[in-house]
């Protein structure tokens, strides 16, 4: 039988060269292809890209593994950052990574890697995969605390093909140890963090580049005004630091966001009372259900609203092709506008969509 090939998308950190590793020990041909997705400059006029990409030289250099580097920067423009930036302007908080991975990973990469003569793809995604009778299922991952299921909620069945996850069973310290004992350029290098392909920086100024900053009112739920915002972009529910209102009302308690009001440009917060960030229930549009939809209009399973999340106990209504009505089994705090609701049960992410709006009980007809 001729030796099967996965091209693997090196990103230039350990989960992704351990992938890697442990597909060539399995009787692979393994390939790397690194992606540039955004080009931009540091301070000092070095292409931010450019270390990452050694560290998947070195890596794939100890292998023995051919590696390239493809340039889908326009795509990602298009595609992921352009709704970023409409979604904010809207006042909404985007979730850039489910979209980086349903536009780019397994989009273009996909159809590159095959241009290659993939078999298969993967990705150093902590998640696992069932392929039976070509119906193809999204499993959590062992190590629940590192899941990645949430940022890949949007992907289809076409998407989830010809996919491996290398890392399904392994905990992240297992990972780092592999790493080690294989002397792998990246074990000790620590995870990134930030925007997906932009990375870590200073958020405000970053948006502010794309996006002109509107003052307003900082008002309460009262109408009282306690001060003055630097444009809605930059704040979302729940938030707690950044809003310089210390001392307003004595040193009991701590003032946080609760409502954004995007056609009077008016933020609205509260002080030491939580309650109106908890909600009952939500609406969700652009619906992905893997494998499939369900047969029922109504049923019950779990959720997340945000990656860092347990999972919740909700009661799910289908009102439309793909469009829902979730309505949680406990009151949820800080459902963000523009966020991913995430289905599953026990075993599978059974799939997600966006979140367009939260309710009270009591505000429904």
């Amino acid at each position: 039988m001729p030796q099967k090939t996965v091209v693997v998308g090196m990103s230039g950190g350990v989960d992704s060269s351990v992938a890697a590793l442990l597909l060539k020990q399995q009787g692979y041909r393994v390939v790397g292809l690194f992606m540039v997705n955004w080009e931009e400059s540091d301070e000092n006029g070095c292409c931010t890209a450019e270390e990452d990409f050694e560290d998947v030289r070195r890596v794939c250099g100890l292998l023995d593994i051919p590696y390239f580097t493809v340039n889908f920067a326009k795509e990602y423009m298009d595609r992921v950052f352009s709704y970023f930036l409409s979604e904010y302007r809207a006042g909404r908080t985007p979730n850039p990574d489910v979209l980086c991975n349903r536009e780019i990973k397994f989009g273009p990469f996909k159809q590159y890697a095959k241009e290659l003569g993939a078999d298969y793809i993967a990705t150093g995604h902590y998640c696992g995969i069932s392929h039976e009778n070509g119906v193809h299922r999204l499993l959590k991952a062992r190590d629940r605390g590192k899941d990645q299921t949430y940022f890949l909620n949007q992907l289809s069945q076409e998407q989830l093909s010809d996919v491996l996850f290398p890392l399904a069973d392994l905990e992240k310290p297992q990972v780092r140890a592999i790493a080690d004992e294989y002397s792998l350029a990246t074990a000790r290098k620590k995870d990134s963090t930030g925007i997906c392909f932009i990375g870590e920086r200073n958020f405000r100024k970053f948006l502010q580049t794309y996006l002109p900053a509107r003052p307003g009112k900082i008002l309460t739920l009262d109408g009282e005004e306690v001060g003055e915002h630097l444009g809605l972009m930059y704040y979302t529910l729940g938030q707690r630091r950044g809003l310089d209102l210390g001392g307003k009302k004595g040193e009991d308690g701590r003032w946080f966001v609760v409502k954004k009001d995007l056609s009077s440009n008016t933020l609205f917060v509260s002080h030491g009372d939580e309650s109106p960030l908890y909600s009952d229930g939500c609406d969700v549009e652009g619906m992905n259900f893997i494998p499939f939809p369900p047969e029922e209009k109504e049923f019950s399973c779990k959720a997340k609203f945000r990656y860092r999340q347990g999972e919740q106990g909700v009661t799910v209504i289908r009102t439309g092709k793909d469009t829902l009505r979730i309505f949680f089994d406990e009151p949820q705090r800080a459902v963000t506008e523009g966020q991913y609701a995430v289905l599953y049960d026990e075993r599978q992410c059974l799939g997600g969509g966006v979140i367009v709006s939260s309710f009270r009980k009591g505000e429904l007809l």
